[in-house]
């Protein structure tokens, strides 16, 4: 497995090794020892999958401590816009958002360590998506972020206009309204 650093302090890329041949490929999408000899040190215990249409996009979402999370996230099938915001007040990238395509095709993953904002936006016809957490979900603790806040400028990042959104993420604050504690 190879692990790409991005510019955000443990935000990184996993990009797991593909062994294909003609009756399709295998490849090991997580494993306990690899991560920790990589620096990741997470326990997961919950996975999440979700399919959405082309245009959908869920998020930004996170949860505040004590039950912050990290997510390993992946895509089963189709082409995610996948975006993070830094909430991290001590950390020089806070309030910037750091964008990857995922693709089943890629294989990509993205480690997304506790205290960032999470969501994407699906640009192929449909996409699922599994994401693993390392904490439970604590709807007592979930917060999140509006997307379609002008600061953010993420319709400018996924080249989108008509975006498909529930009604509950069309009510989250703006980023200088919403309530976190990292």
């Amino acid at each position: 497995m190879t692990l790409t650093q991005t510019e955000f302090k443990d935000l990184v890329i996993l990009e797991p090794k593909v062994l294909g041949d003609s009756r399709g490929y295998f490849m090991e999408t997580f494993n306990a020892n690899t991560f920790a000899s990589l620096g990741i040190h997470t326990t997961f215990v919950q996975d999440n999958q979700s399919k959405s249409a082309k245009g959908v996009f869920r998020g930004l979402h996170f949860q505040n401590a004590p039950y912050a999370q990290s997510k390993l996230i992946r895509v089963l099938s189709g082409v995610i816009i996948d975006l993070v915001l830094d909430l991290r007040k001590a950390e020089a990238t806070f309030g910037k958002i750091y964008t990857l395509e995922l693709s089943s095709e890629n294989k990509k993953q993205l480690f997304v360590p506790k205290g960032f904002a999470h969501g994407f936006a699906v640009i192929s016809e449909t996409a699922e998506i599994l994401y693993m957490c390392d904490e439970l979900y604590h709807p007592e603790c979930e917060g999140g972020v509006n997307f379609l806040d002008p600061d953010l400028r993420i319709k400018e990042l996924v080249e989108e206009n008509n975006f498909v959104v529930s009604e509950k993420d069309k009510k989250l604050p703006f980023f200088t309204d919403a309530t976190f504690n990292f």
